[in-house]
């Protein structure tokens, strides 16, 4: 049995108290057609995604090496997202929807009427949550942050000292995340709130692996509520690349004795996320899930027609009919990292 800290069980008791009955009824409908769907090998869909993610920003202040934000990368245009589009959207799925996570790409703090967008989700009985890369956690902006209900804040931190966290990310500032992570804990206690729900998220890579012990602890000195290992995606890693780990464990990737590299995991023709949940760029593409970085494959535009026309459209039709056939054929697949994810 997974063991739970004081924290955590908190944490889960804020989600479950903001589900109702018709959106445990959609999960019930969303998992029973997922299962159903792999057994019959056909795309078939009920309910609506328990799951929004919806990108505020693709704009970066880091220059991360496997990031397309931070490789200045993207094909697709860059913006913010807008305030009515992201109530109107909200508006269409929060009967159903369980949780509304703001990022994809990008620094969410970037865009200047985020906390208003994680504050409308809020009311309207969505657990919220966002990943940051936390250079942005000034002293108001870590006030509005606990103020405007979010569940869960995310801070990436892949490095305990400036050297091995300026090897992945580029153009930052340790010390400035630290700082604002005492921030946001302060006005936690300050406003005597149980949220947001903090989690260190260490993208374990080689020049950091050697941290993980000192991560914890600087969790444990900060209060931090958890931390999270997560592996990390590497576009060129057929012949090695330099931020593999040397422990296995945290890498999606192992050797063949001809020295190449392939993904640790066998790919399976199915996929949950594309039953349970869904990917809204800024500018209103829904996509199949955060691996489509550049919205190649677009499911339809939220701002010509409705959501669940697009959820239950031929374009994703198609796509889920296609991954259930064979899932090594969909490009955004090929480097997938669901199930590789390390929890610590």
């Amino acid at each position: 049995m997974l063991h739970m800290t004081r924290r955590q069980i908190i944490d889960a008791s804020n989600f479950l108290g903001k589900l109702t009955l018709a959106k445990v009824l959609n999960a019930a409908k969303i998992l029973v057609s997922y299962y159903l769907s792999k057994v019959l090998r056909l795309p078939i869909i009920w309910g609506s995604p328990m799951s929004l993610s919806v990108e505020p920003t693709t704009a970066c202040n880091l220059q991360c090496p496997e990031c397309p934000s931070g490789l200045r990368a993207f094909t697709r245009p860059t913006g913010n997202l807008k305030t009515d589009f992201f109530r109107k959207t909200i508006d269409q799925i929060a009967a159903t929807c369980t949780s509304v996570t703001l990022y994809i790409q990008g620094e969410p703090y970037i865009n200047p009427s985020f906390l208003k967008m994680i504050a409308y989700a809020n009311s309207q009985r969505l657990y919220t949550m966002t990943s940051t890369n936390g250079h942005f956690l000034t002293e108001e902006a870590a006030r509005q942050t606990v103020s405007s209900g979010l569940d869960r804040l995310i801070i990436s931190i892949d490095g305990t000292t400036q050297e091995s966290y300026e090897a992945y990310r580029k153009n930052g500032n340790l010390a400035e995340v630290l700082d604002g992570t005492r921030r946001v804990i302060k006005w936690k206690k300050a406003l005597q709130s149980k949220t947001p729900f903090i989690i260190f998220q260490f993208l374990v890579v080689k020049p950091n692996e050697h941290d993980i012990p000192r991560l914890h602890e600087l969790a444990d000195e900060l209060g931090v509520d958890d931390v999270r290992l997560k592996t990390a995606q590497i576009y060129d890693y057929q012949n090695g690349n330099s931020l593999i780990p040397d422990n296995k464990r945290y890498s999606r990737y192992i050797q063949r004795p001809d020295g190449t590299y392939q993904l640790k995991h066998k790919l399976q023709n199915q996929c949950w996320k594309m039953w349970h949940s869904a990917v809204v760029t800024w500018d209103g593409i829904v996509v199949p899930c955060c691996f489509d970085k550049d919205a190649q494959h677009g499911m339809g535009d939220l701002k010509k027609i409705s959501f669940d026309q697009i959820w239950k459209g031929e374009s994703y039709h198609n796509f889920r009919s296609r991954l259930l056939q064979n899932r090594s054929n969909i490009d955004i697949c090929t480097n997938c990292t669901e199930g590789c994810s390390v929890w610590a």
